[in-house]
């Protein structure tokens, strides 16, 4: 309580608090949302098994354009990609307008993108390698111990359910720096931009091709990020107003009409399903790959997070709330990463006593065993947050320092983020029956490994002039 109560007193004033609590509530909503709508029973072979019961429960689609929270987490992360970018840019001008009184060469401060790119890896790589690391070697004794390859790799699927967001989430980042050079070119241009190739896509899909489709994993998301960078720009009313997002409620206002009569349009008259998560029997997954649809809940969700905006920036101004999310933010990725894992363990312990509840989805008792199954949830995912947690506390503690570009750590920072995306990638593509005895497929653990380790390496330094904090101190002169 001490150390938070230091941290809430040191925040910057001009930090926007508010994106903090956004991307707080939004992994707090994903993880109480699989919970609440975990179904639990057994398969034919008396083995546990779990689905979601969106499929039974079609009333509670609309909830849906609330609670598909990954448009939120990609516009916060925008924001805060932008933020940690510009100020990073700045550190090494300063740096290099210190070292010397000339100005500086033309594209001497490019740097900063490879530098950024690997000190933003630490963020994500850490934790996740944590969680992949404890499931294989726990598939590896599980297998030594003659349990069955298939499964496994069911129960590692389960776990790593999480992953499929975070390889989109890894192809966004290392775009970062050309998509925020887009961005101050062009401003609110290249969202719409990407609005209409998602528009693009989704006509393949209905009409075909649907392959036209694939480059929506990356045209959805990407719109939405660009729209934290105009987030983040709004905070400076000197520039162009086609690079800023217009924060009034007013603008807000426009934005819940707008986004919530196209989606009404969409689902009702259109062709899109009224869901936002995958149900299977669908017409189309709104959200793999994400669709028309999901951006326009995206855009009522924008105009909803304005109007609210005034009033919680104020709220967090105290210091309890305040602490409350830097609590909660320190530890973000790892609750989001393990809290399926959390419901594996919890599934897997009842399962051995024998007093595993199953009632029928829908039931009294499915809905009165609710509240204790998040409860217990949360008391199995508050341990493994304390014990996995600092990983993640301290890739936040340990940022890297301003070290020297050069064309070998820029395509090694490119590759390592290649092969973390390819080993994520092919665990999320490869069955959930397929026999794997270390639950996840050895070259989709060899390949993230891999990549970690060069990112690793080029933390540590490597292949520049010296450490990070020599290469610093050299730039300021001392």
């Amino acid at each position: 309580m001490r150390r938070l109560r230091q941290l809430a007193e040191r925040t910057p004033a001009g930090r926007e608090r508010y994106v903090d609590l956004l991307r707080a509530l939004a992994i707090t909503m994903v993880v109480l949302g699989h919970w609440s709508i975990a179904v639990i029973g057994h398969d034919r072979s008396g083995r546990p098994t779990g689905h979601s019961a969106l499929g039974d429960l079609p009333w509670a689609w609309p909830l849906t354009w609330v609670a598909q929270v990954m448009p939120v987490f990609f516009l916060v992360g925008g924001y805060a990609n932008a933020a940690s970018l510009t100020a990073r840019r700045h550190r090494l001008r300063q740096l290099q307008l210190g070292a010397s009184d000339a100005a500086p060469r033309p594209g001497a401060v490019d740097g900063h993108a490879t530098g950024w790119l690997v000190d933003r890896s630490a963020r994500l790589v850490r934790p996740t390698t944590a969680l992949l690391v404890v499931l294989a070697v726990g598939a590896a004794v599980a297998t030594g111990r003659h349990a069955d390859p298939v499964q496994v790799r069911t129960v590692v699927w389960f776990a790593t359910i999480p992953l499929w967001f975070l390889v989109a989430y890894l192809v966004v980042v290392p775009l970062t720096p050309p998509m925020y050079a887009l961005h101050r070119r062009f401003g609110l241009a290249v969202p719409a931009v990407l609005l209409g190739l998602v528009a693009l896509g989704d006509l393949g899909r209905l009409l075909g091709p649907a392959g036209l489709a694939t480059g929506n994993y990356l045209f959805g998301w990407l719109a939405i990020h660009q729209l934290g960078f105009a987030w983040y720009d709004a905070r400076s009313p000197d520039l162009p107003r086609r690079r800023r997002l217009p924060l009034s409620r007013r603008a807000g206002a426009l934005l819940v009409a707008g986004g919530l009569a196209a989606l009404v349009l969409l689902t009702l008259v259109g062709p899109y399903p009224v869901v936002m998560l995958n149900v299977p029997g669908t017409r189309l997954d709104n959200a793999a790959p994400p669709s028309v649809a999901l951006l326009a809940a995206a855009t009522a969700q924008l105009g909803l997070i304005l109007l609210l905006r005034a009033p919680a920036e104020r709220w967090l101004r105290r210091s309890r709330p305040w602490q409350a999310v830097i609590a909660v933010n320190a530890v973000v990725l790892t609750v989001f990463l393990w809290h399926l894992t959390a419901a594996v363990l919890l599934v897997g312990l009842l399962d051995a006593l024998g007093v595993l509840p199953t009632p029928r989805v829908g039931s009294p008792a499915w809905w009165a065993w609710r509240i204790p199954w998040v409860l217990a949830l949360a008391v199995v995912l508050a341990a493994l947050v304390a014990v996995f947690g600092p990983i993640e506390a301290r890739s936040r503690r340990h940022p890297a320092g301003a070290v020297a570009a050069r064309p070998l750590r820029t395509a090694l920072a490119v590759l390592g983020y290649a092969g973390i995306v390819a080993g994520l990638l092919l665990n999320s593509l490869t069955r959930k029956v397929a026999p794997e005895p270390l639950g996840l497929p050895a070259p989709a653990l060899a390949a993230y490994l891999a990549g970690a380790g060069v990112l690793r390496l080029l933390r540590s330094g490597w292949g520049s002039r010296g450490s990070p904090r020599r290469a610093g101190d050299r730039a300021s002169g001392s």
